[in-house]
C-alpha cells in the first residue's frame, strides 16, 4: 500500500493523506506544485523517468514553492517557505507517488462548463499530453505505460 492517498476538498482542490510523516514533503509537493495541472504532472513523470534511467532530468523543476534536487537515486524536496518541510526519497518512492497522483488527476471528473481551445474533442489529459509532446518534440516517456 502506498504511503500517500489523495482526495478533493470541498472546493475540488487536491488533498493528500500521509500514513507516515516522512512523506509530508512529497505529498505537499504533489498537491501544491502539480495541483490539478496535467502539464505539471507530465513534467513530474518525465523527471522521475529520467531519474529512473540514471540520467539527468531533461528539464529542471522550476518552482517558487519547492527546491527539487535529483541526485543519483534520490530526490530531495525542500519547501521554500516552510523550511521544516523537507524530505529525501528514493526515485521508486517518488515515481510511485507521481504515477498514483496522475491516476488521481485522470479519474477526477472534468468541469462540464469548461471550454478548452486546444483539442476539446479529447479528454483534458490527452490534450495536455499532445501539447507536452509537441513542446518537447518527442513522445512522452510514459506513453504506452500510463497512457
Amino acid at each position: 500500500m502506498s504511503p500517500l492517498a489523495f482526495s478533493d476538498d470541498e472546493f475540488r482542490l487536491p488533498l493528500y493523506h500521509a500514513d507516515d510523516a516522512r512523506y509530508e514533503a512529497l505529498g505537499a509537493w504533489l498537491i501544491t506544485e502539480i495541483s490539478v495541472s496535467f502539464n505539471a504532472c507530465l513534467a513530474a513523470l518525465a523527471l522521475v523517468d529520467d531519474a529512473s534511467n540514471g540520467g539527468v532530468p531533461g528539464e529542471e523543476w522550476d518552482s517558487e514553492g519547492f527546491d527539487v534536487q535529483v541526485d543519483g537515486c534520490r530526490i530531495r524536496f525542500q519547501n521554500q517557505v516552510l523550511k521544516s518541510q523537507h524530505g529525501e526519497y528514493s526515485v521508486p518512492e517518488v515515481r510511485d507517488a507521481v504515477e498514483r497522483y496522475w491516476g488521481f488527476l485522470v479519474d477526477r471528473p472534468e468541469h462540464a462548463d469548461l471550454i478548452r481551445e486546444y483539442r476539446p474533442d479529447l479528454p483534458w489529459w490527452q490534450a495536455e499530453l499532445l501539447q507536452w509532446e509537441e513542446r518537447w518534440g518527442r513522445p512522452h516517456p510514459y506513453r504506452g505505460r500510463l497512457f
